[in-house]
């Protein structure tokens, strides 16, 4: 049923006492012909047509603006690309922290291994990624040196990446052979000046971290030793016990089982502070060598152009994670100590510290990839 309305009388415009006039309405006087009434009305349609146009233009550009907004960061699961096979010190790091991240972020975080040469594959894989927040990458000291070693690698180290943050550090431990006449740092120093080059150091490998500590040591001290590659840490333990070789640079937590049932002896930890694992013993600095370090560092990376909101989110997310309790004492039993840089900034500029301090260090000492 339809329904009527009583109908409104018009109101008066203020200043025209002409009757029937309206708000919004013009009351041509006299003398006006149609035609100027026609032309006004076209013009009055005209307007509004482009006042419409204007409108609509206004909303596209709005609903564009809006689609062009970045949607939440993670969408998605975030992937952390560990450049080493499963197994290592580095992958055991990445997977524990990125565990945490993921319950404090409620969304999983996939780490992925990428091995190959010496961390190249994974890193440039990375480097090669789009710079949305959902590639991200592990390092470990390795992926400042390699760059020194290596002839030429697909990336460039600095330019290419920006850190999150580092997040953790392990201390090396200088080993020898019970039977090798040093029981201290300085011992050892002076007994290498006595033979010179007649001390043999194992490696595994050149520009590893074991590699890259006993250069830099050697360099200190002043002495000259002679270096015996080996295909891994694992081989070359075996002969620094059987007696094959007299000194190892190792990581704490290979060694410190040898070194408690003293099939080892530990002279010094390359940390600048004393392990929490080894209290009684001294670092080389304090021990030797002043200004002296070369501890293991893990980090994460992301490729360059990923924004810096984002960046600073897995910081953050980094940050707390490694305050963990459990994780921390977990991974202390290892000789893990669990850290955070202060900023993306602090840490960028920290990796970018080792990539300069490093091709120093390999251009002067003379090592090659294949020594």
């Amino acid at each position: 049923m339809s329904r009527s309305f009583p109908a409104r009388a018009p109101r008066p415009i203020p200043g025209n006492d002409r009757p029937g006039s309206v708000v919004g309405s013009r009351v041509p006087g006299p003398g006006t012909s149609g035609a100027c009434r026609r032309a006004r009305s076209g013009s009055n349609r005209e307007g509004t047509r482009a006042l419409a146009l204007a409108a609509g233009a206004l909303g596209a550009l709005a609903g564009a603006s809006v689609l062009a907004q970045p949607a939440a960061w993670p969408a998605k699961p975030p992937r952390v690309i560990v450049p080493v096979a499963a197994g290592g010190n580095q992958d055991l790091i990445a997977r524990n922290v990125m565990q945490r991240v993921s319950e404090l972020l409620g969304q999983q975080v996939v780490v992925e291994n990428r091995p190959g040469v010496s961390g190249v594959v994974g890193s440039e894989f990375v480097a090669r990624a789009a710079p949305d927040g959902y590639t991200w990458l592990s390092i470990a000291n390795t992926f400042v040196t390699v760059p020194a070693v290596l002839p030429t690698v697909p990336y460039d180290p600095v330019k290419d990446f920006v850190a999150a943050s580092v997040i953790a550090t392990i201390p090396q431990v200088l080993v020898v052979h019970p039977a090798l006449p040093a029981k201290t740092v300085k011992e050892l120093i002076a007994l290498a000046r006595t033979r010179p080059g007649q001390l043999n150091v194992a490696m595994s490998g050149a520009g590893s971290t074991g590699h890259i500590a006993s250069v830099a040591f050697s360099r200190a001290a002043g002495i000259e030793v002679t270096y015996v590659p080996y295909k891994g840490n694992a081989p070359a333990l075996i002969d620094l016990m059987g007696g094959h070789v007299g000194i190892l640079f190792d990581q704490i937590s290979t060694s410190i089982p040898l070194i408690r049932s003293g099939k080892l002896r530990v002279l010094g930890v390359t940390s600048a502070r004393r392990s929490p694992l080894l209290p009684e013993v001294p670092t080389i600095a304090e021990a030797a060598l002043p200004g002296y370090e070369a501890a293991t560092f893990n980090a994460v990376l992301a490729p360059a152009a990923v924004p810096r909101e984002i960046v600073a989110r897995m910081h953050a997310l980094i940050a707390q994670a490694v305050k963990t309790a459990e994780l921390r004492a977990r991974l202390g039993e290892l000789g893990i100590e669990l850290t955070a840089s202060a900023s993306p900034e602090e840490a960028t500029a920290f990796v970018r510290a080792e990539v300069a301090r490093m091709a120093k260090l390999v251009r002067e000492a003379g090592i090659k990839a294949d020594q």
